[in-house]
């Protein structure tokens, strides 16, 4: 009995997209996918990533932001407005990552890969959702070191849930893990050129 909506769109063939046809590497990438996108279909499994994944939205990391800026007095503040600018860069980045690499989402193309949740937008390639998790969690633990078990935890949970849920290939997740610590960590770095 499936509880959860279905968005697989039958328009595309698989047989024919370029991403099935890349190589070992790829057809890896794609296996990793089918795997993690079954476990999903069990319910609990696909409830609780997708509530990982709504959180991971943005939800859970404004509240972080308002929540330190309450009550970390000027330090929160400071810490807040850098979360922030450095999650606005990592939104472009990522929007211009999408629009340029058009990688299409593996259950669009990939056999045996359904949508648990309707994604946010067309094109898979970095997970946007990853970017500014790992993005907001190198500044957040740069400013409260206390954070780290928690945001790195909550942060590996979000993109695993874009594997589970069918929405990015193990690529996108990986991809966007290191362009988001790169991003945070250069946002650390112009922290204390600029300040």
């Amino acid at each position: 009995m499936r509880l959860l909506p279905l968005f697989r769109t039958p328009e595309l063939n698989p047989v024919l997209t370029p991403e099935l046809s890349l190589g070992p590497r790829f057809a890896l990438d794609g296996r990793v996918c089918v795997a993690a996108n079954r476990w999903g279909a069990r319910r609990a499994v696909g409830l609780f990533f997708g509530a990982i994944s709504r959180l991971g939205d943005g939800v859970f990391w404004y509240s972080l932001m308002a929540v330190l800026a309450v009550i970390g007095g000027k330090h929160g503040v400071f810490a807040a407005i850098h979360m922030a600018l450095t999650g606005l860069t990592a939104l472009l980045l990522y929007r211009l990552l999408k629009r340029w690499t058009r990688r299409p989402r593996p259950f669009r193309v990939c056999p045996g890969v359904i949508a648990h949740v309707p994604p946010l937008d067309e094109f898979s390639f970095p997970s946007g959702h990853t970017l500014q998790a790992v993005a907001f969690t190198v500044v957040a633990v740069a400013h409260y070191p206390i954070l780290a078990p928690f945001l790195i935890g909550f942060a590996a949970l979000v993109g695993a849930s874009r594997v589970v849920l069918g929405l990015h290939y193990p690529s996108d997740v990986l991809a966007a893990t290191a362009i988001g610590a790169g991003l945070g960590t250069l946002s650390l770095w112009a922290e204390r050129v600029l300040v």
